[in-house]
């Protein structure tokens, strides 16, 4: 039993750590991509403005959604969704990225999804 709730409060704390990371990374990203995408290095954001506006926006709600409703125990199943959602939108990426001739650029893509899929395997 002691055994047992040792290693739900581990994982608990495992899973709040990669959700607190995927909300300060999204946060930051969307808000560079809607405030200030001239001083983002990516060349893609000059390229198409109106992609990384709603990126920005999608990057935001990612953010608040990977830790808000957990956090709240308002909907809590709302975390999942939206660790679904940046699973989605990370793959996204990379296609855009790999059709781009960036594919060197998708590991943080592939890190990302990973704590994605971390999340919604720990919050289900």
């Amino acid at each position: 039993m002691a055994a047992e709730r040792k290693t739900s409060k581990t994982r608990n704390v495992l899973l709040w750590v990669a959700q607190v990371i995927l909300a300060l990374t999204f946060i930051w990203a969307g808000s560079m991509k809607i405030f200030a995408p001239e001083k983002l290095p990516f060349p893609w954001v000059k390229d198409n403005p109106g992609l990384a506006l709603i990126t920005g926006f999608v990057d935001l709600l990612g953010g608040i959604g990977i830790v808000l409703p957990a956090l709240l125990r308002i909907q809590p199943r709302l975390t999942v969704y939206s660790a679904y959602g940046i699973i989605a939108l990370m793959i996204a990426a990379s296609i855009f990225h790999i059709s781009r001739g960036e594919a060197g650029d998708i590991g943080f893509n592939i890190f990302t999804v990973a704590l994605g899929v971390l999340v919604v395997w720990g919050r289900k």
